[in-house]
């Protein structure tokens, strides 16, 4: 071996060392800068859309307000209910025969209601 070897291998593989520190160190360099770049359009694309965003809960704040000063809808007068008349009738005529719908028109009521009062009215008796 020569005694210029040892030194020489050395001082390559500091060079080359240095080489790879300094790629590594522009290539760090480089992106941060589009990093920086990219985080400043970020930045912006952010406050506008935070903007558009206090904009549209101004306008609901003001919209709640104004459904807070608006004087609240005052309920009809009630629907006539069905009472036990009613229900006896309905029940005498379903017992004659007749069918929901005139006995809906009959009574002017609902026939959801008389169909409801037949089916409640069955059970009650096939449970007696």
């Amino acid at each position: 071996m020569s005694p210029f070897f040892l030194p020489l291998l050395m001082v390559s593989v500091m060079a080359f060392g240095s080489i790879v520190l300094s790629c590594f160190t522009l290539l760090h360099a480089r992106t941060l800068s589009r990093y920086n770049s990219r985080s400043g359009a970020t930045q912006k694309h952010a406050e506008d859309l935070l903007e558009v965003l206090q904009a549209r809960l101004e306008s609901l704040s003001t919209d709640v307000e104004d459904c807070k000063n608006r004087p609240s809808p005052v309920p009809g007068p009630p629907k006539p209910s069905f009472n036990l008349n009613k229900r006896a009738q309905a029940l005498r005529m379903h017992r004659r025969g007749d069918s929901p719908r005139q006995i809906a028109a009959a009574l002017e009521i609902a026939r959801q209601e008389v169909d409801l009062l037949l089916k409640v009215h069955q059970i009650v008796v096939g449970n007696l």
